[in-house]
């Protein structure tokens, strides 16, 4: 048997490639869309793709399983639990199987069978793959996707938090309370693979190692260790991170199965004044230089979400599906610059414009201040000081007369801020909040102050925190 695991970083992805050997067939388990690389290790080991599983329609990224359908004529096994909430839209264009609870298929000589595992979303399910082609006679391990992690599970509050379902947090909860009864139940040697590691969204406390296995998790993953459903409930709903507004379209756009790839190529705007073209008609203006660099000049009307491994999560929050997109970009960087939007649908690039021609007219800036600066403007009621981190991060301490805005809806609550003011920018280091002074000043807030290093910066110099009561 052939295994090969693949990890995208700026969503903290996991996804597999596995192959039967002898008989030269390989199935992809929870596909990103970017499937290349899946493809180029397939022909590598000399194994042809021909099916794509998913354990689950996932809200967090464009699913790679229609387009591997039609470049390699992939046959797609999915989830038929849930009820017709959960059920894929897009069946009529690929071939495919429905699974459930008990059932079983095999790719080549290696098997897998689908136990039934919500809490995380209603449909979900995991597989358990036993090398039959090796002569296996016992399961080898347990792809969970969203249902266990390394040290976490799936948060079930998403449908709730994201699409509005009320009361679907609860009973999410409580599914995933069952569910781990049948992990539980499994041999402690299986291994297991799932769909997400740190840095994701997708839980709230997720390990970085990349796999485990079931003994471990039973000794050391805390939802493992809670037999009192109440409790487990409690806990498990507590603490949950902000989930990116893009999520909820995710889980639309893969239930009714997602666009293929647009491989046109993104081309070149030669001067400004083509920018400024684009600007009027309303199109998203996205630099993604390193925030130090957008400080010291950028394009008025622009947001910077720097390209790093955040990148993609805070694409998510801000861009609106609707929107054409203008890249303020080098050339060099705008294939993995496209590669990483389209990762979350956001396929909309028509243009992009090196920097230096974006900036060859009139800029605008911000100004970076330190924390002992910020102690002397706190006094002064002309500024005012926004927090933007995650709920989480505020509840364990904040600067006293700061204003909590969690970054990702800081654009659409800006009437909650009082006017008139200079506002300074704060978070955990100063990394969030160089991408908020850059809403402010693109929202038409002019007078916006970046504090550097953010709240971590303010208790290193044992300066006065507060906390909620």
């Amino acid at each position: 048997m052939f295994f090969r695991s693949f990890f995208y970083e700026q969503l903290a992805h996991m996804s597999y490639l596995v192959g039967c050997q002898r008989t030269g067939e390989a199935i992809v388990i929870d596909p990103g869309r970017s499937i290349d690389w899946y493809i180029d290790t397939a022909k590598k080991e000399g194994l042809r793709i021909v099916a794509a599983a998913e354990t689950h329609i996932h809200a967090d990224f464009v699913s790679g399983a229609k387009e591997l359908a039609k470049r390699c004529g992939a046959k797609l096994y999915l989830s038929d639990e849930g009820d017709e909430n959960w059920k894929y839209q897009y069946l009529n264009e690929v071939d495919y199987e429905l699974v459930k609870e008990g059932s079983i298929f095999t790719v080549g000589n290696v098997e897998f069978q689908v136990i039934h595992t919500p809490g995380h979303t209603p449909e979900h399910i995991s597989f358990i793959l036993t090398d039959k082609g090796g002569g296996a006679k016992e399961p080898m391990g347990i792809f969970t996707g969203d249902f266990v992690f390394v040290g976490d599970v799936g948060r079930p509050d998403l449908l709730e938090k994201a699409a509005g379902i009320f009361g679907t947090a609860d009973i999410g909860a409580r599914q995933m309370f069952q569910s781990l009864k049948k992990f539980k139940a499994l041999p402690d040697y299986l291994k297991v693979w799932p769909a997400h590691g740190a840095g994701s969204a997708c839980g709230k406390a997720l390990g970085a190692v990349p796999s485990s296995t079931v003994g471990y998790e039973k000794l050391t993953n805390w939802a493992l260790k809670i037999e009192d459903e109440e409790e487990f409930v409690k806990l498990l709903l507590a603490g949950q991170p902000e989930p990116p507004k893009y999520f909820a379209m995710m889980k639309q756009v893969n239930k009714i199965g997602p666009e293929y790839l647009n491989e046109e190529e993104v081309p070149a705007l030669p001067t400004r004044e083509q920018l400024e073209e684009y600007q009027s008609n309303g199109v998203f203006i996205l630099d993604v230089r390193p925030p130090q660099e957008f400080a010291n000049a950028h394009y008025a009307g622009s947001i910077n979400i720097p390209f790093n491994k955040s990148f993609t999560n805070w694409a998510g929050w801000f861009i609106n599906y609707d929107q054409d997109i203008v890249l303020i970009a080098s050339q060099e960087d705008v294939q993995a610059i496209r590669k990483a939007l389209a990762y979350i649908g956001l396929d909309r690039i028509v243009a992009y414009i090196e920097p230096v021609v974006a900036l060859s007219g009139e800029v605008e800036r911000y100004e970076e201040i330190d924390v002992q600066q910020l102690r002397q403007y706190l006094q002064d009621e002309h500024y005012h000081l926004i927090d933007v981190r995650n709920q989480a991060e505020w509840d364990e301490g904040y600067i006293e007369g700061a204003q909590h805005i969690m970054l990702g809806t800081l654009a659409d609550r800006l009437n909650e801020i009082p006017e008139g003011k200079t506002y300074i920018v704060q978070c955990q280091s100063g990394a969030r909040s160089a991408i908020g002074a850059s809403i402010l000043q693109a929202k038409g807030v002019k007078q916006v102050l970046n504090l550097k290093g953010g709240y971590l910066a303010w208790v290193q110099e044992k300066l006065p925190i507060a906390r909620k009561a």
